[in-house]
C-alpha cells in the first residue's frame, strides 16, 4: 500500500514517545510505529512514569499521548512536551473539544481510532526530509 511506504519514509528512525494506559492499544500502536521504522520510547501508562521518562530530557521527534491515564489527566505531561517543543498528537476517549483551553489547538484524535489514522496524523506533524 503506497500510504504505508509514505509512513515508513516519514517515521523511519524518528524517536516517538508513546503514553497510553490501555495495554492492548499501546502494544498495537507501538508495534505499528516500529513496523513503520520509528524508534519507540515507552509505552507507559501512568502520568508518573511518563514524567520520569522525560526527566533526562530525551531527544524526541514526536509523541502520542492519551489524555486520560488511569484517571489522571495528562496535562502536566503535555505542558512539559510543549515546553520542549516536541510535536504532539493527543488521543482521547472524549471529544477533542473537551480539551483544556491551553491544549484545544493541538492535534487530537478521538478513540476509538485506527492505527492508520494515528500514523497519518503523526507523519503530518514531522518535518519533511
Amino acid at each position: 500500500m503506497p500510504e504505508n511506504r509514505a509512513w515508513e519514509s516519514l517515521l523511519r528512525d524518528r524517536r516517538v514517545l508513546v503514553i497510553e494506559d490501555d495495554y492492548f492499544w499501546a502494544d498495537e500502536l507501538s508495534a505499528g510505529l516500529r513496523r513503520a521504522g520509528a524508534l519507540v520510547l515507552g509505552p507507559t501508562g501512568t502520568l508518573a512514569s511518563a514524567l520520569a521518562l522525560l526527566a533526562p530530557e530525551p531527544e524526541l521527534d514526536a509523541a502520542v499521548i492519551d489524555m486520560n491515564l488511569r484517571g489522571e489527566r495528562a496535562e502536566p505531561l503535555v505542558d512539559r512536551l510543549v515546553t520542549l517543543k516536541v510535536p504532539l498528537l493527543l488521543v482521547t476517549g472524549y471529544e477533542c473539544s473537551s480539551l483544556s483551553e491551553a491544549h484545544i489547538g493541538l492535534p487530537c484524535l478521538e478513540k476509538p481510532v485506527a492505527l492508520a489514522a494515528v500514523l497519518t496524523a503523526l507523519s503530518r506533524l514531522l518535518p519533511q526530509g
